[in-house]
């Protein structure tokens, strides 16, 4: 199916035409006209499957300008909220429409006054909660109220939030959810609040036709030097290297830099404006690596991902897959690569009891040890750097 099968607006059609968009993905094609024909819907899709054109075209074609909030969008992170905010003004380039993010991190002023003129407002469950406690926001004429990403929404603590924010909005309204994973939390909430939801399901599994997966079993003080080496090995496309907290996330991303590796960090603990430039320079192929903690696997819409390295193992397979499911998009071939250590055993066997997924052991090749510098802290919050040897354990 195409969109022009959808009887959309002319002007959002000659938005979506504007952005090359030509067939449906599988959750556009199945949710969208559920959502014209006003059900409340519930989809499951994993991160990149186009869910933002799913519920924004339909929303964008009945909201009427000059008549307040109607549409109410709720992202878990900072980044997918920018990004929702910019796709929803892309696909109502042509419509009379004002979109506000809104989001933490940043002046208040500024939202108060988007939101005024605002008929969409995209933002996240604490900032979107300061409004309402200042009173500068007003829910009487939302039609529509959008949970995006819910799991991972209920992963970082927001379920109280969400669940205050929901009874303010009218009993009245259209509510879509979309969830990568169903956890209890989460089907307690589209019990709770769906009236009759439509289910619908996406692609949520690895397509491992197209991912090569496999891992290197490696001493804990080889790890480092290996992703070295298998980054100045497969230059093409870009990376995302995944660690498990944000202080190790900063110190291989600067250790990357002193191999030459044009790499930047991104982590919850950033500030918003540093965690978008390296977003921003990763769309824009200013740098070929991004070194993550897990907010990155979830909502970021990163194209030409051509390789996933777990330099941590993740706790589960659903963690694993949604990391890598970054890669091998849009028929695309792409590589996951996991590099296993003593402490990440316990975290691959949970990763392996899904059984679809197809994991390969891989001899190391040859490749030059570097020294890692590791982090210390300062006094007043800051960090320098210590040099490790090469045959000692890294502190991580």
């Amino acid at each position: 199916m195409n969109f022009e099968d959808l009887g959309l607006k002319p002007e959002l059609l000659k938005a979506v035409q504007e952005l090359e968009f030509t067939e449906l993905t599988e959750i556009q094609e199945k949710s969208i006209p559920e959502i014209q024909a006003g059900k409340d819907v519930v989809g499951q899709s994993s991160t990149g499957s186009g869910k933002t054109a799913a519920f924004g075209l339909p929303i964008l074609e009945k909201i009427e300008n000059g008549k307040g909030v109607q549409a109410l969008v709720l992202t878990p992170t900072r980044e997918l909220c920018v990004q929702v905010t910019d796709a929803l003004r892309s696909f109502g380039k042509f419509v009379n429409v004002n979109v506000a993010g809104v989001f933490g991190g940043v002046s208040l002023d500024p939202q108060v006054s988007a939101i005024r003129t605002a008929e969409i407002v995209v933002g996240t469950p604490g900032r979107i909660l300061d409004h309402m406690e200042r009173r500068t926001i007003n829910f009487q004429n939302v039609k529509f109220l959008v949970i995006d990403e819910a799991d991972r929404m209920f992963d970082m603590g927001f379920i109280e939030d969400v669940e205050k924010i929901i009874r303010h909005t009218p009993k009245q309204r259209q509510t879509l959810l979309f969830s990568a994973t169903m956890p209890p939390e989460v089907r307690h909430v589209v019990e709770r609040h769906l009236i009759s939801p439509v289910t619908i399901k996406g692609v949520v599994y690895v397509d491992t036709s197209l991912l090569r997966q496999v891992y290197y079993d490696v001493k804990p003080h080889d790890k480092f030097s290996l992703l070295v080496h298998l980054l100045k090995q497969n230059k093409e496309g870009i990376a995302l290297v995944f660690c498990a907290t944000r202080r190790e996330v900063d110190a291989v991303a600067s250790n990357l830099k002193e191999q030459g590796i044009n790499a930047l960090p991104i982590h919850g603990g950033m500030e918003q404006n540093k965690r978008l430039k390296a977003v921003d320079a990763l769309k824009s192929e200013k740098i070929t690596v991004l070194v993550a903690t897990d907010v990155a696997a979830r909502g970021l819409d990163i194209r030409n991902v051509s390789h996933v390295y777990n330099y941590d193992v993740p706790k589960s397979s659903a963690d694993y897959i949604h990391r890598v499911g970054r890669t091998a998009r849009a028929g695309s071939e792409g590589d996951a690569v996991t590099l296993l250590s003593e402490r990440d055993h316990v975290s691959f066997t949970m990763v392996l009891r899904d059984r679809s997924l197809k994991i390969v052991r891989t001899e190391k090749p040859g490749f030059e040890r570097v020294p890692f510098k590791r982090f210390e802290s300062r006094e007043g919050g800051g960090h320098g750097f210590r040099r490790s040897g090469f045959n000692r354990r890294p502190r991580y």
